[in-house]
């Protein structure tokens, strides 16, 4: 069986959703799977060797948005950012769990592709 994993933003909060196919005939259960996140401080993230990853502006657009501080514990699929490209609003997640260590934009600046947004450890 083949199974998907989605990101999913609903009412200001991210769900990660896993979607299994299903064939005709099959025995279909339900199982969900609740897990509780404890605060991480940041004093307790320890860097592995050279963890840092600049997140950049995947297209040209205006910053409408930005989610996090400096110093904050972010998780994968987190949204971090807005950015307003041809009239859309595009979410920029958090590519895996860690801090943001510097915000390189401000609100309403503009941006060309591959210019530095966010920088993680």
């Amino acid at each position: 069986m083949s199974s998907k994993t989605y990101h999913i933003k609903l009412n200001g909060k991210v769900y990660e959703v896993e979607i299994e196919e299903v064939k005709e005939g099959q025995n279909v259960s339900f199982t969900q799977k609740v897990e509780t996140k404890a605060e991480v401080k940041k004093e307790d993230l320890k860097p592995v060797g050279n963890s840092s990853e600049n997140i950049t502006a995947p297209m040209p657009g205006t910053i409408t948005n930005i989610l996090v501080k400096d110093g904050d514990s972010v998780k994968k699929g987190q949204v971090l950012a807005i950015l307003e490209a041809m009239k859309m609003e595009n979410e920029i997640v958090a590519p895996r769990d860690g801090a943001i260590t510097v915000i390189s934009v401000d609100k309403g600046q503009n941006v060309n592709p591959g210019d530095t947004l966010l920088q993680m450890a």
